[in-house]
């Protein structure tokens, strides 16, 4: 799926007859331009996509293109109708071989997936490889959304989409940020991700779970850091949380609250002594997809609760 330029026509006499005769066509000619409107709404079944990213994926149903979809990666559990479709393994290490035996004449991706070889290798065979921004902001979103609108032809899905979500975000970011502006020490959350028991990092500058934090209304206790990092005792303890944010993965590897609180450092901070320790799904709480919104008002309610205990 490859964008196309529009051809310019030069300004013949036969152009000028034909753009005369065109305009005289009235109301037939809005009827026309509707009825087009109205067809490309409709997914092109020579389309096959392959869509890389549980937020893409989330996108592509919200607009109604999912007739597109002839495989997605383990990422992409919702809505739960997205796991009926073949999985080609995880966003970060792709297999071309399993992504070509789907036959797809384009695949999707952010640019966080890869290996970059795997993507050179299905560019090399033929297959479009779209690569979209991975913007952790709202903006981001947006943009997302409006990429693939035009690339799945359904512009008008997603320009709906967009306006519902931009009144969704109003109502709920501003008033946050007006509450959070007041407030001269919002409270500390540390993101914890946790790949093992053994192996702890913690989320700095420029990813997903620094800016749900502060679109929450609290601030990163995580270093001055970009990306994500190894946590040691003494960072964690130097860090200072009010509140350990963890995936439900992350959490379910450790088992319990009570476990959390043995790991080393965390019951020599406030949340740890307070037990203010709290979980979301990864793919609500990082995704960054149309349910962002609903993400940021539920993980509020999460922070506020836990504070409360």
């Amino acid at each position: 799926m490859r964008r196309m330029t529009p051809a310019r026509f030069p300004e013949t006499l036969a152009f000028l007859m034909r753009r005369r005769a065109l305009s005289r066509l009235g109301a037939m000619g809005a009827l026309a331009f509707s009825q087009k409107i109205h067809s490309s709404s409709h997914p092109d079944h020579k389309q096959r996509i392959v869509c890389i990213g549980a937020a893409l994926t989330e996108i592509v149903y919200e607009i109604g293109a999912q007739s597109y979809l002839v495989g997605v990666d383990s990422t992409s559990t919702f809505p739960a109708d997205a796991q009926r479709f073949p999985q080609v393994g995880y966003a970060r290490s792709l297999s071309a071989e399993g992504i070509l035996a789907l036959a797809p004449t384009s695949v999707i991706v952010t640019e966080e997936a890869g290996p970059p070889s795997v993507l050179r290798q299905l560019s090399a065979a033929g297959v479009a490889v779209e690569v979209l921004d991975s913007e952790y902001r709202y903006e981001g979103l947006i943009k997302r959304i409006a990429v693939l609108g035009r690339l799945l032809n359904h512009e008008a899905a997603a320009v709906s989409l967009i306006e519902r979500l931009n009144l969704e975000w109003n109502r709920l970011h501003l008033p946050i940020s007006a509450e959070t502006s007041i407030i001269s020490a919002p409270r500390r959350v540390l993101f914890l991700f946790a790949h093992s028991t053994s192996r702890l990092m913690a989320a700095g500058a420029q990813t997903g779970a620094n800016a749900m934090i502060h679109y929450a209304g609290a601030t990163n206790a995580a270093p001055g850091y970009l990306g994500y990092r190894p946590l040691t005792p003494e960072s964690l303890v130097s860090a200072q949380p009010d509140v350990l944010l963890m995936t439900d993965h992350g959490f379910r590897t450790f088992g319990d609250i009570s476990a959390v609180l043995k790991i080393p450092g965390v019951a020599q901070t406030p949340a740890g002594k307070n037990r203010h320790i709290t979980a979301m799904d990864a793919g609500l709480l990082l995704g960054f997809g149309p349910r962002l919104p609903f993400a940021v008002k539920h993980l509020r309610s999460q922070f506020m609760s836990v504070l409360d205990s």
